[in-house]
């Protein structure tokens, strides 16, 4: 069964799935650069929106000497 019903993550959600603080991910939807979407008060991620958005930055992301 889907972790995620209807493919939808919460901020909390999204924060453990990438491993990153909230506070981060606050950063990134006030900078629009991650693919969010607001719900009343609440912001809601599309976990297929988010793992194509990691694919994206990853192809443009020049590698560093410690991908190699």
């Amino acid at each position: 069964m889907d972790e995620y019903p209807g493919g939808v993550l919460t901020i909390e959600e999204l924060s453990a799935y990438l491993k990153i603080p909230k506070s981060t991910l606050y950063k990134l939807v006030r900078e629009g650069k991650i693919p969010s979407q607001k719900v009343g008060r609440h912001w809601r991620f599309r976990k297929m929106a988010i793992d194509r958005w990691l694919e994206e930055t990853r192809i443009q992301q020049p590698h560093s000497e410690a991908d190699r």
